[in-house]
């Protein structure tokens, strides 16, 4: 007879199990590092305003989409030259940042290894709402020339909503401009809405997640 307590945490990091420390004033804390630093609630489906004050909010996320440093494949490589002088993303309000809670673009920049999309998910799920994914690459529509790969996703609609495809093997950076401007025309039009399909579909999403993770070591939702 299998232990499902023990099935459950047997690939739960020793850092995030419940553990004891010692307060200031010398008292015993226990703390359970899922429970107390991470929110339990799932995500929430966010309605638009009304169309007045949304129609100047989505041009406004429109010319300023901060992208999420965080290369996951080989397309990784066409990021750098967008952002020198010859492309300048800049000048269609691009800018790359550091961390999730600052940005509200996350790229899947070619093939997505099983490891590679737990810390995607991890990262995208962090990120503030409204939120938009842009997949680059053919390895994210149909698994490219990995699509029989025993460690590589095939198609990342399944894992994560995708609001625009910019395909090729790889995409130059004039390629991945035009997907910002698509992306852009989307989220003008309020038709850039992956996080709150995310949030209406996650247990379906969730379930595909966890059928390919097989060492789910962190909460459903890493908010």
């Amino acid at each position: 007879m299998v232990n499902k307590e023990n099935e459950k945490d047997k690939f739960l990091a020793p850092e995030n199990e419940v553990h004891t420390v010692i307060g200031p004033e010398g008292e015993e804390i226990t703390v359970d590092p899922l429970k107390d630093y991470f929110c339990e609630a799932f995500p929430k489906v966010h309605e638009p305003k009304n169309k007045i004050v949304e129609n100047f909010i989505n041009w406004a996320r429109a010319e300023s989409l901060w992208v999420l440093g965080f290369g996951t494949g080989c397309g990784s490589i066409e990021i750098p030259p967008l952002l020198s002088p010859r492309y300048d993303a800049f000048r269609f309000g691009v800018a790359m940042r550091a961390t999730p809670r600052q940005s509200s673009v996350i790229i899947i920049s070619g093939y997505l290894s099983v490891k590679t999309l737990k810390r995607a998910i991890r990262s995208y799920e962090q990120m503030q709402n409204p939120k938009f994914v842009v997949a680059l690459g053919s390895c994210t529509i149909n698994g490219g020339m990995y699509w029989d790969s025993y460690n590589t996703i095939n198609r990342l609609d399944h894992y994560m909503p995708v609001d625009v495809y910019v395909a090729g093997c790889m995409p130059r950076p004039e390629a991945l401009l035009a997907g910002f401007d698509s992306l852009k025309k989307r989220i003008r039009a309020g038709r850039a809405e992956g996080a709150n399909e995310y949030a209406s579909n996650f247990k379906w999403y969730k379930a595909n997640q966890k059928k390919i993770i097989k060492d789910w070591n962190m909460p459903d939702y890493n908010w």
